[in-house]
């Protein structure tokens, strides 16, 4: 089983108990579902990327714990909010490890893999994205 990057397992150690119980399950269930992707710390938060692209990854926010997926607006799950408009991100916030539905977690994992969007050239494109799978 591929494991969590060391700056990833650092970043959840510096998050309060709750918070670092999240970061926890969620990077070793991404590292397990994903184990060909590239985490590491990016932006200041833990993402993992496929052949560069970003296809997930954590970040704390006020409304709690917020995992992210890329591509996710594409992903047509009801336990993922859809937050922009000009991007195809999708995000479920966690106050509590409890709330963490590992088999719905599973599935959008796979879909990260399935369903991505070119977020690696988006600058080269002036902000416009184009499907890669």
């Amino acid at each position: 089983m591929a494991i969590p990057s060391k700056d990833i397992l650092e970043y959840n150690k510096t998050q309060i108990v709750a918070d670092g119980a999240i970061c926890d399950l969620l990077s070793i269930e991404i590292s397990k579902h994903l184990p060909e992707a590239e985490g590491k710390i990016w932006h200041g938060h833990p993402v993992w990327l496929l052949e560069g692209n970003p296809i997930v990854g954590y970040s704390k926010e006020k409304k709690g714990l917020r995992l992210m997926f890329w591509s996710g607006a594409d992903f047509n799950e009801e336990g993922l909010d859809v937050r922009g408009k000009k991007f195809k991100d999708a995000s479920k916030f966690y106050q509590s490890v409890n709330e963490i539905n590992t088999e719905n977690l599973k599935r959008w994992l796979e879909k990260s893999r399935a369903i991505q969007w070119d977020y690696k050239n988006i600058v080269k494109r002036k902000g416009v994205l184009e499907r890669l799978k």
